[in-house]
């Protein structure tokens, strides 16, 4: 875990959490495991509940996936989900995010940050980078809102971040009906059987 990526989400967490610290949030974090350093520390607070997703069992790795397009929790029922330094490694980035948006409660948001560069890193595959305009269609797919999105463009000043040029982006889960609801479950259940990646 780089320097700009901590501060990122540091930074996120204090523009659009920082109302909440009398709220009861429920935290996901995919791509949890600490490696060398996690988002974790900004979430500690007494009101939220925290838990570490990965595909490996390790250090802030509290659920362990069977796979990286099925998340073990109910539908619309995740408050805040982080994601940093892992959509690159996902092949089927696309089936998770649907997934990511199939848990994620109207109103909760998405923090989402991967690089737009940066040299080749498996872990145990590195397929794709990204920039804004790819979290604009991230947007537009899943029928969510985006609330900010931006691209370290310029070479960070820490050593172990300037290779990478975050793409950083704020989503957020409209208010949904609950029909629309209903019919959101529908379609996944669907994708659930015909789509590539989730068999």
């Amino acid at each position: 875990m780089h320097t700009s990526s901590l501060a990122h989400v540091q930074g996120l967490v204090h523009q659009f959490l920082s109302g909440s610290t009398t709220k009861s949030l429920k935290i996901i974090d995919i791509g949890s495991y600490d490696v060398n350093g996690s988002y974790k520390q900004f979430f500690v607070h007494p009101a939220w509940q925290y838990t570490g997703v990965d595909l490996a069992a390790g250090p802030n790795v509290d659920v362990v996936l069977e796979s990286p397009y099925r998340l073990p929790f109910d539908s619309f029922s995740v408050d805040v989900i982080v994601s940093g330094q892992a959509f690159e490694h996902v092949e089927y980035f696309w089936c998770s995010w649907l997934e990511m948006v199939r848990v994620l409660k109207p109103g909760g948001h998405i923090f989402l940050l991967a690089p737009s560069r940066g040299p080749e890193h498996r872990y145990p595959q590195d397929c794709w980078r990204f920039y804004p305009d790819a979290y604009r269609a991230l947007a537009k797919y899943a029928s969510l809102e985006l609330l900010h999105v931006s691209t370290d463009w310029e070479p960070h000043a820490s050593e172990d971040s300037a290779a990478w040029g975050d793409t950083v982006g704020v989503f957020r889960q409209p208010q949904l009906s609950g029909m629309q609801m209903l019919r959101r479950r529908l379609m996944q259940q669907l994708r659930y059987q015909v789509m590539p990646g989730y068999k």
